[in-house]
């Protein structure tokens, strides 16, 4: 059983970067940070959770099933982690290329205090035993100066691959698709550095300085930190609706008003881009169909251009009403990992990533996102984020691109560079 407490705020985007700093000083700290959402798809401007009551960490076969009886058992607020690696779970996949990050197949935790945020208001949730600090943290939270000089720290990160291997493997799999095996492949290469010391909160003010990106989440437990500056959702619950938004088209913004006008609309006309929208539009409808109502799949928005501070991307939301009765893992194994992240069709093309990439994806391409006590949730696709294990002092940063028929290589190396180019200023800023 929770306590649940309210306020009514007076600054509410100072408080939350006062609350998000105070979370960062804790063990195990949780943030997803909802800048620049749409607000007809926002659930909440923030949600931050901290301490440990209780948890899943499998690397097994059968964590699907250990998250679903841990969400049965808790009936309570849960922040997740979920690799893209429990593919291998749900489908008949492996995953044996180089892992520097191990993380977990799922991580859950039921949090012991729980803050969300919509508008002015804020919202506690504290467990009994913890019920009598609520006063206290609110007064020490406010209090708090919030430190906005940023540490740098300066590092080079190697890539797993040449660009001579990228543009060779690239050509390799517009041949597979020329033969019919895949329509489409999202394909990925791992950037890395090793440093004994990161503060991931650090780089998770500076990413959300630059980038503002509205599906933003900071991790931290264990050995891990995660920081992403996601622009994409996977897919959220709110009663019986469920809503994915898969991104696919990305172009770079301009250095003036009129240049900025004139990339987006060749973004919303290029044929490529749109091509590979389209489809995947087409497989998450299919995935969301194993889960609808009848009749209750609909696209609400198709191919339409989405501005950020660091990019224009093109995504398209599509939605369904549940059946009764669904329970997350079946929401899981129906539309997990993300057809944004595989490409099509969707089990061809993550066996042939996994034959052609060097790095095992791990929790990149996954999803981070909590769940609410009444079964809702939000979850995002763990894309432009840094994964750090302080255990080894491995730092690193994935990034793809979806490759078709009419994709020209090196456009789809630069695309790469350009959705790793925050994640790396971050590190080489004077």
């Amino acid at each position: 059983m929770r306590i649940n407490q309210s306020f009514r705020l007076k600054h509410p985007d100072k408080f939350k970067h006062q609350l998000m700093q105070w979370a960062s000083s804790h063990n195990s700290c949780w943030v997803f940070d909802g800048q620049q959402m749409a607000s007809k798809f926002k659930n909440f401007d923030a949600v931050i959770a901290v301490g440990k009551r209780s948890l899943v960490k499998s690397f097994d076969y059968n964590a699907l099933e250990k998250l679903q009886t841990f969400i049965n058992q808790s009936n309570d607020w849960l922040m997740c982690c979920l690799s893209y690696d429990l593919k291998n779970t749900i489908e008949n996949l492996t995953s044996n290329n180089f892992d520097g990050i191990n993380f977990p197949q799922i991580l859950a935790v039921q949090p012991e205090k729980v803050f969300t945020i919509i508008d002015n208001k804020l919202e506690c949730f504290y467990t009994e035993d913890t019920s009598t600090e609520i006063e206290t943290d609110f007064i020490e939270i406010q209090e708090l100066n919030i430190d906005l000089k940023l540490k740098q720290q300066f590092l080079a990160f190697d890539s797993r691959l040449t660009k001579e291997a990228y543009l060779s493997i690239v050509h390799q799999l517009k041949s597979h698709i020329k033969r019919g095996d895949i329509y489409e492949i999202n394909f990925c290469q791992e950037f890395y550095a090793h440093t004994p010391q990161f503060c991931g909160f650090d780089a998770f003010k500076q990413l959300n300085l630059q980038s503002k990106a509205p599906f933003s989440a900071y991790v931290k437990f264990d050995e891990f930190q995660v920081v992403s500056a996601s622009p994409e959702r996977f897919l959220t619950k709110k009663n019986f609706r469920l809503i994915s938004q898969p991104i696919k088209g990305t172009a770079k913004r301009g250095q003036s008003l009129v240049e900025d006008q004139n990339l987006i609309k060749e973004l919303a006309t290029d044929p490529k881009e749109l091509a590979e929208n389209i489809m995947i539009v087409d497989l998450v409808r299919n995935d969301l169909s194993k889960l609808a109502s009848k009749a209750s799949v609909k696209v609400d928005e198709l191919c339409r251009i989405y501005t950020f501070e660091q990019v224009h991307q093109m995504i398209s939301t599509i939605s369904c009403e549940l059946k009764p009765n669904v329970d997350f893992t079946s929401i899981l194994e129906a539309t997990f990992p993300m057809g944004s992240m595989t490409g099509a069709p969707k089990i061809e093309a993550m066996k042939l990533a996994e034959a052609y990439e060097t790095t095992k994806r791990g929790l990149y391409s996954g999803s981070i996102g909590y769940i609410t006590p009444n079964g809702d949730f939000d979850f995002n696709v763990v894309i432009r984020s840094l994964l750090y294990n302080a255990k080894t002092a491995y730092l690193s940063y994935m990034v793809g691109s979806a490759i078709t028929d009419q994709s020209i290589p090196e456009n789809e190396y630069q695309e790469c560079l350009l959705k790793g180019k925050a994640l790396q200023e971050i590190f080489c800023k004077a």
